[in-house]
């Protein structure tokens, strides 16, 4: 019988080659727990208690332990942000981290979202960031992932965890196309983390990275990440 070699995830090694991206331009990568607290999942990140992705139908809370009532209410964590939360506790900047891990989201399952899903959250902090910085480094992240100079625009967005927000989109394959969520880090998530935000900026960026592996790879459904198909896997 033929033996056939064993290939990496295409997810695992577009974590490997982001990851090389920023490496060379500064930046440590973290990794942080899946299930998560409200705290570090919303709380420190400036969401408020009546906000929207705290309702079951977007979040997968963890039922209460019965014998530690007082305990903070658990969940599968929404966002990789919780991480960069724990980062900033331990780290004092200027600091600069991407964080790629599993997410996830009580929603709909379709060809373009999945219950679970990878993200990758990067933050720069430091006495002069700028927006034009983070503009700066996306456009270099765009280039070095696609082999060639992307146009980039940011449009007005909102987030609770920066201020101002934006939605970055990338024009390819002739038209203009919505990629990732951005902003200037909040002042509040500073002071949360003990960080002067009198003195220090930051920006923070959050990508989906099956979207980025549809666009890149032309892959037309997100499902086909989590399926056993060794003909997608193959390819890679």
């Amino acid at each position: 019988m033929e033996k056939k070699e064993g290939h990496i995830h295409p997810l695992s090694q577009m974590i490997r080659e982001i990851y090389e991206i920023f490496r060379e331009i500064g930046y440590d990568v973290a990794s942080g727990p899946e299930m998560e607290t409200e705290h570090y999942n919303f709380d420190a990140l400036n969401v408020p208690a009546d906000h929207p992705s705290r309702d079951m139908q977007d979040t997968f809370w963890v039922k209460p332990d019965p014998k530690n009532p007082t305990r903070d209410k658990m969940l599968l964590r929404t966002q990789t942000s919780a991480v960069q939360i724990r980062y900033m506790e331990n780290h004092k900047p200027p600091l600069k981290v991407i964080v790629p891990g599993r997410v996830f989201r009580n929603e709909a399952t379709d060809a373009t979202h999945e219950a679970n899903f990878f993200q990758l959250e990067g933050l720069c902090v430091g006495e002069d960031v700028t927006l034009e910085d983070l503009k700066g480094a996306l456009e270099y992240f765009f280039e070095k992932f696609f082999g060639e100079k992307i146009q980039v625009r940011f449009r007005p967005s909102y987030f609770p965890f920066v201020e101002p927000a934006v939605e970055v989109d990338v024009f390819t394959k002739g038209k203009w196309m919505e990629v990732l969520g951005a902003g200037m880090v909040h002042p509040k998530v500073l002071s949360s983390v003990g960080i002067d935000s009198n003195k220090y900026r930051g920006f923070a960026f959050g990508i989906g990275l099956e979207r980025f592996a549809m666009i890149k790879y032309g892959i037309p459904d997100i499902r086909m990440f989590y399926q056993p198909d060794l003909r997608i896997f193959n390819q890679f």
